[in-house]
């Protein structure tokens, strides 16, 4: 029932041109349309962090700082730096219709990659298409690309890592692994979820040269060449942070440890990223992930041509990212699940074209269906689309203090922390406000010399009172009586409190 032969190379061009292509235009389509459907339901940027992404990319040239200091050491820089110059236009800002577009381009791509390595390793049509629909369909991710998140852009990079990582394999690893090593490095340089990935890809990459036939020695300098361009990312990316906020990396103090379930419990943290999955995808897919791998090794223990198929699992080790922050005690996050999402996807695709022919079909078609039943595209009371809102009664109780500052506004500085506030100053983009108008963490020692005493620096200071337990100013204020002389709180809702100063 199983099927170890090659695909033969007649058969398997044509489509392994054409089909990836078919596969990647049909998702464009549908992720376009999907991301209107989003957009007309209101819940583009919804997600908190959908908004602040935008900020970051737009604050690199609209700034009181503006410069490259302006990427930050927090979030990986790529997403940004694909959208610095789009986000300037104002009207791409405020609707994110740019980092959308980046996201449903990247949707595109992975689903291209994935399509091309599981027919080129195992001529199936069958499997690429199942791969990229039940990675479309799925309404988490589906809602993922519809918005100006991360997550679609790793999921592009990853895949096309795989995928060219795979096609250096099966070329016995001749010469430095430009393309695949370039792709690994965008991967690693988007969200932090790329570098365990990207460790078990150097890993799988290592074993399948071994079972293809290369030495010990040969393979594990080519893995050695491979591993070179995401530690040059890497490194370039801690030097930034070193420079930037005097870190080499920025590990803690943006998020409160209170999940005590799992904190210092590995297998409780480890539930937890499992039952999150389930939730997002419903067991049929899970469970047919997990026969994929099986079929996945498998394959890889009986066909030496056809051994760079295993390279997919590599997709699963995104897990290790929630799991270790799960254990540091940061809040259950149900979107932290969606990459496994994508992972589960490519291997249940594998897994159906290791499937003996005319079963391949049957296999796709049920558990097509299957996916669908039990997480149904467009769903808006999926667990994603339910977490993205649940600032959504903030963003109401804000608009008093949004319509305070619109009315008032005299052109002062507003001293306002992007760390627990970054949202907001994209909300009030619809109001004309501009990220140069704020003063924030990302300008440095005007920032640092303004905790001391908001009064000289700036006209007005915008506090959040309540989330994680306040923000840094909230912290300020507390414990600096000095720092909020000379200001008298004027307006407030959806926990921040906004002062004006006297003068």
């Amino acid at each position: 029932m199983l099927t170890t032969t090659p695909p033969s190379p007649d058969a398997a061009r044509p489509a392994h041109r054409l089909l990836p292509i078919a596969i990647a235009a049909a998702v464009m389509a549908g992720g376009t349309a999907a991301a209107i459907y989003y957009a007309r339901a209101g819940l583009t940027l919804s997600h908190y962090d959908a908004r602040a992404h935008l900020v970051v990319a737009r604050r690199i040239m609209d700034s009181l700082t503006p410069g490259w200091q302006q990427i930050g050491a927090v979030w990986l820089p790529l997403p940004h730096v694909l959208n610095l110059l789009p986000v300037q236009i104002d009207g791409l800002y405020r609707s994110g219709a740019s980092g959308v577009a980046i996201s449903i381009l990247s949707m595109a791509m992975a689903a291209w990659a994935l399509a091309s390595i599981i027919v080129r390793t195992t001529g199936s049509t069958s499997g690429a298409v199942a791969a990229a629909t039940l990675l479309l369909l799925n309404p988490n991710v589906l809602y993922l690309q519809s918005t100006p998140m991360t997550e679609p852009l790793l999921f592009g990079t990853t895949m096309l890592a795989v995928a060219l990582t795979a096609a250096w394999v099966d070329g016995r690893a001749h010469g430095w692994p430009g393309a695949a090593g370039t792709a690994i490095a965008a991967a690693c340089l988007t969200r932090y979820e790329a570098w365990p990935i990207t460790a078990a890809l150097i890993l799988f990459a290592w074993l399948a040269l071994l079972r293809r036939g290369l030495a010990l020695s040969e393979a594990t300098l080519a893995c050695v060449r491979l591993a070179a361009y995401p530690l040059v990312a890497v490194v370039v990316f801690a030097a930034n942070s070193r420079w930037t906020v005097g870190a080499w990396f920025v590990s803690g103090g943006f998020f409160v440890p209170e999940n005590v379930e799992a904190m210092g419990h590995p297998l409780a943290a480890w539930h937890q990223v499992r039952d999150g999955l389930y939730r997002v995808t419903g067991p049929a897919l899970v469970w047919s992930a997990d026969a994929g791998v099986a079929l996945v090794a498998y394959l890889w223990l009986r066909s030496r041509a056809r051994a760079s198929l295993l390279l997919v699992l590599a997709l699963t080790a995104s897990a290790a990212l929630p799991w270790y922050a799960y254990m540091q005690g940061h809040p259950f996050r149900i979107r932290y699940d969606v990459p496994l999402v994508a992972a589960c996807a490519a291997l249940a695709g594998a897994g159906i074209g290791v499937l003996w022919r005319p079963l391949r079909p049957l296999a796709a078609a049920v558990l097509i269906a299957a996916a669908v039943y039990q997480a149904r595209p467009l769903d808006r009371q999926s667990p994603l689309v339910l977490e993205s809102q649940r600032d959504a009664a903030n963003m109401a109780g804000r608009r008093a203090v949004t319509e305070y500052l619109a009315q008032h506004r005299d052109g002062r500085t507003i001293m306002m922390s992007m760390g627990s506030l970054g949202h907001y100053m994209q909300d009030l983009s619809q109001a004309g406000f501009s990220i140069h108008d704020f003063l924030h963490e990302g300008n440095g020692e005007i920032w640092t010399f303004a905790m001391l005493g908001a009064r000289g620096h700036a006209g007005w200071v915008a506090i959040e009172e309540k989330a994680e337990g306040g923000d840094a100013l909230y912290l300020d204020a507390k414990h600096n009586p000095r720092f909020l002389e000379g200001f008298t709180r004027v307006a407030e809702g959806g926990g921040v409190a906004l002062y004006k100063s006297e003068e």
